[in-house]
């Protein structure tokens, strides 16, 4: 049953086990702060998304695939980001210089992007141009034909990328944190995956991976800017037909579950010895996961301690005492797990102090808590920086597909808010005392020994 207030289109009836066998369209919502917002479940599963915002002249086109690098298995590592990299090689219909030359002679952009929970295929368009862009990727995703040479092509490519991965400490370092509380976990390994499985993968192991993971109960198709929702789903329709995505009726996959959670390791400490001339360093633990009620007073926490220039790690850290040009705190959160850490770039010298700092402050916040004034500054950032965040229509997009993939719903921009408004002084601090009291997990990449840090310093 549609939900109240919901309009339902060309509801036909229920297929075997009860799935529609017509498109099945509501309206989710008229944000005032946005434009309409329409859900089409197509027979085949595949779900399109639409805000439509007339004031724009652009508009945003993404496909969105519920695979990401932890449902690989040790073997696989890397083959949904081998994927993407293919992708764009070249279909039944157009070469990878059609691919790119139609939608850049229009002045468009197209690009990609691998997580650990899902991929994303993007471009972005004027709005005369929605038909273009929707046609050639929904080609490029649907029926790519991953050319052998294509696959050697690209795995020089990677294999680059993963060697540049290498020489960026400040990035390295988070795999290495990663690794440290999830250990031989997917969610602990690289999302390119590394020389070793790259190396020996074969095109029919990623052309099965293809095939099995890329299906359209797993795809969300999200789009926003000056468009007709009617009219998205039409051109879609024509663009799949024929394809391996146009199937046989099936229901939308459910979203990613939260159970049971994925079990971390105790706290460890990892060491990347390396000639750098700056040290990077991550202090943290295991967080909460993404649908855990507590995620909007963490959120708070995150900018109190060391979201901003006006945060408590950025004061003393660089403000009062100059140990670091970067300091910051952030949260990583996933369906069943999550991660919460500080980083700091410092030079090798001043680590011991950088991590002395960090560690009596996260002990301070868990005792005493933090202030009203605090509170306040915090939930002014969240609202603020959500809000901002959807100028454009790349980000209204991600929003949509995001709400759909990860959580089966989308929150109303004035619920969001509401719900951060609503984050008391106690629940940050019952937050705070339980999650800063947790062990932690360090991670340091510097031209330090592998057991530089092997007893607390």
């Amino acid at each position: 049953m549609a939900p109240s207030g919901a309009v339902r289109h060309a509801a036909g009836s229920p297929g075997r086990a009860g799935v529609p066998v017509r498109a099945v369209t509501r309206t989710l919502s008229d944000d005032p702060l946005g434009g309409t917002v329409r859900r089409t479940v197509l027979p085949s599963g595949l779900r399109v998304l639409t805000e439509a915002i007339p004031a724009m002249r652009s508009v945003s086109f993404g496909i969105w695939v519920a695979v990401g690098s932890r449902d690989e298995t040790g073997p696989q590592a890397g083959a949904a980001h081998f994927l993407e990299h293919l992708l764009f090689k070249g279909t039944k219909k157009r070469t990878a210089m059609q691919i790119s030359a139609e939608i850049e002679a229009v002045g468009g952009e197209t690009n990609a992007f691998t997580t650990k929970e899902y991929t994303c295929y993007y471009a972005r368009v004027l709005d005369e141009d929605l038909p273009l862009a929707i046609d050639v990727m929904c080609d490029a995703v649907a029926d790519s034909v991953l050319e052998p040479a294509d696959v050697e092509t690209e795995r020089g490519v990677i294999l680059e990328e993963i060697a540049m991965h290498d020489d960026e400490p400040g990035d390295e370092v988070h795999d290495l944190f990663a690794r440290a509380v999830y250990g031989d976990h997917p969610l602990g390994r690289l999302i390119s995956g590394t020389e070793e499985t790259v190396t020996p993968m074969t095109r029919r192991q990623i052309q099965s991976f293809y095939r099995r993971r890329y299906t359209p109960p797993q795809i969300v198709i999200a789009a926003a800017g000056n468009l007709d929702h009617a009219t998205v789903v039409k051109l879609v329709r024509q663009a799949l037909r024929g394809t391996p995505l146009d199937t046989d009726p099936a229901g939308p996959a459910p979203h990613r579950a939260a159970t049971p959670a994925v079990r971390t390791r105790l706290a460890a400490t990892v060491v990347e010895p390396k000639e750098t001339e700056q040290a990077h360093v991550i202090l943290g633990c295991p967080g909460i996961d993404r649908t855990d009620e507590r995620r909007f007073a963490l959120g708070v926490l995150n900018n109190i301690l060391g979201g901003g220039m006006s945060s408590r790690l950025f004061q003393e850290i660089r403000e009062r005492r100059g140990l670091a040009y970067s300091v910051y705190s952030y949260a990583s959160q996933y369906a069943d797990s999550g991660l919460f850490a500080v980083y700091a770039g410092c030079a090798p010298g001043k680590v011991d102090e950088v991590l002395e700092l960090t560690r009596a402050e996260l002990r301070r916040v868990a005792a005493d808590g933090v202030t009203a004034d605090e509170l306040a500054r915090g939930k002014g950032m969240s609202k603020g920086s959500f809000v901002l965040g959807l100028e454009d229509t790349g980000s209204r997009m991600s929003r949509l597909a995001k709400g759909e993939l990860l959580y089966g719903d989308l929150m109303p921009v004035d619920e969001l808010l509401t719900r951060v408004d609503a984050v008391t002084l106690e629940d940050v601090n019952a937050l705070a005392a339980e999650l800063l009291s947790r062990p932690m997990s360090l991670a340091v990449v510097g031209p330090f020994e592998e057991n530089a840090f092997a007893v607390s310093r």
